[in-house]
């Protein structure tokens, strides 16, 4: 038992014959860790943060008790904390997780009904307008791959898909009307007449 003074001391000395203990038991002290968190590497930094530990706690080791039986109870709260922590870690993921999946499917959903909406919009306008759009906007078709399929050059593809998008703009602006400053993503168009209510 200690003594009232080794009590409200921060620290014990630390003994060679402690220091020749936990030195000396290194390997065993790994071994214990490795095979309770399962990755050589992850025991290492374990075992060096139980040491550093260890020594501020030194103090609480009883006068007749083995530093090794000591220090292995050092080392199974380490353990107890490292696999706390890997699971509160793993439930916040897991709801980081579900909360972006939930935010890219209400994206999803959004832009499906803007891109109707526009789509719609985009019906309304010359042919070779509308196709320029479609093939290049949302088919992704390079503007050069789109001339050689409309039969024009790259220029007057460009110019083509330049003018496709200001028309559809005013097309928009029109029918939207303050929607569209907006985004466009609180629309309540009334795609049977063409415009917001």
């Amino acid at each position: 038992m200690r003594d009232a003074d080794t009590e409200d001391s921060p620290e014990a000395p630390l003994t060679t014959e402690v220091v020749s203990a936990l030195v000396g038991n290194h390997r065993d002290f790994l071994a214990f860790l490795q095979k309770r968190v399962g990755d050589r590497a992850l025991a290492e930094d374990i075992l060096q943060e139980a040491f550093v530990r260890g020594l501020h706690k030194v103090g609480t080791l009883e006068k007749d008790e083995s530093a090794s039986a000591w220090f292995y109870r050092i080392l199974r709260n380490a353990v107890i904390d490292h696999h706390r922590h890997r699971t509160a870690v793993g439930r916040k993921l897991g709801a980081f997780a579900l909360e972006l999946e939930q935010h890219v499917q209400a994206e999803a959903d959004v832009r499906g009904a803007v891109c109707r909406c526009v789509g719609q919009l985009a019906g309304t306008l010359k042919p070779e307008y509308a196709d320029a759009l479609r093939r290049v906007e949302v088919d992704g078709v390079p503007v050069r791959d789109y001339a050689a399929e409309a039969g024009i050059t790259s220029n007057n593809a460009a110019v083509r898909v330049f003018r496709a998008r200001e028309a559809l703009r005013k097309q928009v602006a029109r029918s939207c009307g303050t929607c569209a400053d907006h985004g466009c993503l609180d629309c309540t168009c009334d795609k049977a007449k063409g415009h917001c209510r």
